[in-house]
């Protein structure tokens, strides 16, 4: 029982009741709602108060179109127009033109208005129209409850690469996530594998601020460094400008793949006075040493945890693993922290002589900087476990022991006839090479179609179903967009079936994401709601749906709140649909001149019964993936995957 003062009025809010609470009751909701719902599932908010005048108000569950019950039992639905799921504003005018004539009048009094989250709120309805706005206050403080809540307890397991299982995330701080994703070395155009890592970790960042987190998300760049030296020597380019030049198109690539912005962007040039303080506590710790001409090494004998991260034995380290060999070294396995000046070379002053940092020291001294020496999350690619993170945990150790990561996060490799995607084995291929064949949505929704973990494949064929799938997802949505801009003020309720795929479309979605982000299963998870919206929208049994408006409105939402979250989300499904298209043709070497011209040709010969010419036509656009439907409106055409043997699925 939860107790609520509304002004003057005291209503005492029971129970839920379902459609049948009372013969009299049960015959005026016939009356005031289709014959087809009368033994839908209804739960009414049923009120007492000892003053009398008071009002309930109840919804269909989960429907955004509540009823009103006066105190004479008579029944109102506020239409669509005059109420959405957040404007309770609306409600209370409403309710007041309500309460203020008509047969129902009433000499004051308050409402209870239930929505589709079980949320309650109490307004008084006219005896005190100055009085303060409760319904806002009280929805404010119910969302604040609701987030705090998610917070404290979110449900996400996130698998931890350091204990090798899965562990249930709990924030250092409260409501707070820190989160370190190491960036790329700037000295090309970054590859498929380099978007696999960003929108793995894109994913992670979208659903912890989906579950209410304040996130501090840092991905740094590495724009000093041999290879970047090296390319601009090659080029004949000052390497800061080729550096400058490489942030400026990744970001042009993560933007294209709808990767949101980081809280920070740290460069390492930016940081080299944080760099050279944190080698220089290491050095006074005892974990590092200078060795002559001004180099200075970390100590991975001194390190006595060193490998728990990898699982790997010193002994097991063998130089030449992007591990310099060097006489002057103590261990084969020790690393640079840094290294000295040569002629030609950018160089920062130091303690140790002009020179410029080791890799690996870069990235604990930008987290340490930017979040501290504890904090949450700790990503980048598989490959990066060994040598790279764990140079850091070692070297963050040692310059401060309280240093601390919760959980290590690593994805699986992009791979190339089962080798790993990389620039140094040359079988790469740029995020601007693929884009320029395939939609950037479809390369989003072929990374997310593997677990983040996994290895993927990377192939044409694997592309083009990503292409054939987000065409029909966004051809669903602007159809559906279309149909529901005729009937925006639609009363009708959702039918049964469709509130059950809804109900197990956030089942699916909070249960998978929550198993260590399982995009696969969520993507694969939107088939069943789009075909239910393909029913409505295009068959004759949908079409008559009473239901329809309704049932399409609470589809669209639910997986357009999805796709927000998966970063698949986009402004115009029209202009998706005709770049998609664009590709399609470029990769099939047709321009829309040769399409049509081609289309023409078939309808002639269908028109001269010449249905073996017409069929070879149809047959050799579908080999090239261009699939030809006819219809009332004359042949129309769109992307299709194609089988080994030239048909289309």
């Amino acid at each position: 029982m939860r107790r609520m003062n509304a002004f003057a009025a005291r209503l005492d809010i029971l129970t839920f009741f379902k459609h049948d609470i009372s013969p009299a009751f049960n015959k005026q909701a016939r009356r005031s709602y289709p014959e087809s719902l009368s033994g839908s599932f209804m739960e009414i908010l049923r009120t007492r108060s000892k003053s009398p005048g008071n009002m309930f108000v109840a919804s269909l569950w989960p429907a955004s179109y509540p009823i009103l019950l006066a105190p004479n039992h008579s029944l109102h639905t506020v239409p669509k127009h005059s109420m959405s799921r957040v404007s309770y504003r609306r409600l209370v005018t409403y309710s007041q033109a309500i309460t203020n004539s008509g047969p129902n009048a009433t000499q004051g009094g308050s409402f209870c208005f239930c929505n589709w989250s079980s949320k309650f709120f109490s307004k008084n309805v006219a005896r005190r129209s100055k009085e303060p706005d409760i319904v806002t206050e009280s929805l404010e403080h119910e969302q604040d409850k609701e987030v705090k809540s998610n917070v404290h307890d979110s449900g996400l397991k996130i698998f931890n690469t350091m204990t090798r299982q899965k562990e249930i995330f709990k924030p250092k701080v409260t409501g707070k996530v820190s989160m370190y994703v190491c960036g790329v070395t700037v000295y090309d155009y970054s590859h498929i594998g380099h978007a696999r890592v960003y929108v793995a970790f894109d994913v992670l960042y979208r659903y912890l601020k989906f579950l209410g987190f304040e996130v501090t998300y840092v991905r740094n760049f590495t724009d000093v460094d041999d290879k970047i030296i090296n390319r601009a020597r090659e080029r004949g380019e000052d390497p800061f400008q080729l550096s400058r030049h490489f942030c400026e198109e990744f970001l042009v690539d993560m933007d294209m793949l709808q990767c949101l912005p980081p809280s920070a962007e740290p460069r390492v040039t930016e940081y080299m006075k944080q760099i050279v303080e944190m080698i220089a506590q290491i050095l006074e710790n005892g974990y590092g040493y200078t060795v002559e001409g001004g180099d200075v090494y970390f100590s991975v004998d001194r390190y006595l945890d060193y490998g728990r991260l990898s699982g790997r034995k010193l002994d097991e380290n063998r130089a030449g693993e992007r591990v310099v060999v060097d006489e002057r070294k103590q261990n084969p396995a020790d690393f640079a922290l840094w290294k000295s000046a040569k002629p030609g070379e950018p160089s920062w002053d130091s303690p140790w002589g002009a020179g410029r940092p080791g890799w690996h020291i870069e990235c604990s001294a930008m987290s340490a900087a930017l979040l501290g020496h504890s904090f949450d999350i700790h990503g980048g690619g598989m490959d990066l476990i060994f040598p790279h993170h764990e140079n850091e945990i070692a070297q963050s150790f040692a310059a401060c022991k309280h240093s601390n990561v919760s959980y290590w996060m690593h994805n699986g490799f992009v791979t190339v006839d089962e080798e790993k995607m990389s620039k140094s084995l040359g079988n790469f291929f740029t995020i601007r090479e693929v884009v320029d064949q395939y939609h950037p949505m479809a390369v989003r929704w072929f990374l997310l179609g593997t677990h983040y973990r996994s290895p993927v494949n990377y192939s044409k064929r694997q592309l083009d179903s990503a292409t054939d799938r987000v065409y029909y997802l966004y051809q669903t949505l602007e159809d559906c967009s279309h149909s529901l801009v005729k009937e925006a003020y639609s009363k009708e309720l959702a039918a049964r079936n469709v509130l059950d795929c809804v109900k197990d479309l956030r089942t699916t979605f909070t249960s998978s994401m929550g198993d260590d982000l399982h995009t696969p299963v969520v993507v694969a998870a939107l088939s069943e709601p789009l075909k239910f919206m393909n029913d409505l929208l295009h068959t004759r049994k949908g079409q008559k749906d009473v239901l329809k408006y309704n049932s399409l409105c609470l589809l669209q939402e639910e997986i357009t709140n999805i796709l927000e979250v998966l970063g698949l989300s986009v402004s115009s499904y029209s202009q998706v649909l005709l770049d998609i298209k664009r590709k399609t043709l470029k990769r099939a070497g047709l321009s829309e001149e040769d399409l049509l011209l081609q289309i023409q040709h078939r309808a002639a010969a269908r028109a001269a019964k010449d249905y073996v010419l017409s069929d070879q036509i149809r047959a050799h656009l579908a080999s090239v993936g261009v699939a030809l439907m006819d219809g009332g409106d004359g042949t129309m055409w769109r992307p299709s995957l194609v089988t080994d043997d030239g048909h289309i699925t």
